[in-house]
């Protein structure tokens, strides 16, 4: 019996690795955040402002989500440029969303986070018009991920507002 081969091309390995890129992405700009949830907890919010809880929730799921889009993408069969351009662009609105969190939890800096926020909304769509082009089920995916960031730049601008 041999191990099956721990690529990208192998549909379970790759879809696993390309799950767990956000969720490091994502886990680790958490843990960089620090305990910027408890600050959060005692900031005035706008109305609709979710529990705390929901927030770790929503965003395992949307980078679940983001992690299953770009491995559709991967093995799509199309052209390898349109999909390299495709993963740069997922890549970029990845690394926007890294920060986003340290900008607004950490550093608290609410009003540069917004204007972040709305850059890593801009890339998010490219994002989405630029998978959909390869693979519509990949750009479906994330448009719950486009939706969150909105509501979250709602909830940006509004603690920044209040505060």
């Amino acid at each position: 019996m041999t191990m099956p081969k721990f690529n990208l091309k192998n549909k379970e390995w790759g879809l696993i690795k390309c799950i767990a890129i956000p969720l490091f992405v994502g886990g680790l700009s958490a843990f960089l955040s620090g305990s910027g949830m408890e600050a959060f907890g005692l900031l005035k919010k706008p109305p609709f402002s979710p529990p705390g809880f929901i927030f770790p929730l929503v965003w395992t799921i949307l980078y679940i989500l983001m992690g299953i889009a770009s491995w559709l993408i991967w093995t799509s069969g199309a052209e390898k440029q349109d999909i390299y351009y495709a993963l740069m662009v997922y890549g970029r609105q990845l690394f926007v969303n890294f920060f986003w969190p340290v900008f607004f939890f950490k550093l608290e800096w609410y009003l540069f986070a917004f204007v972040w926020l709305l850059l890593l909304w801009a890339l998010i769509l490219a994002n989405i018009l630029v998978f959909y082009r390869i693979n519509k089920t990949a750009a479906y995916l994330l448009i719950p991920y486009l939706v969150w960031v909105t509501f979250a730049g709602y909830l940006n601008l509004g603690i920044w507002y209040l505060n």
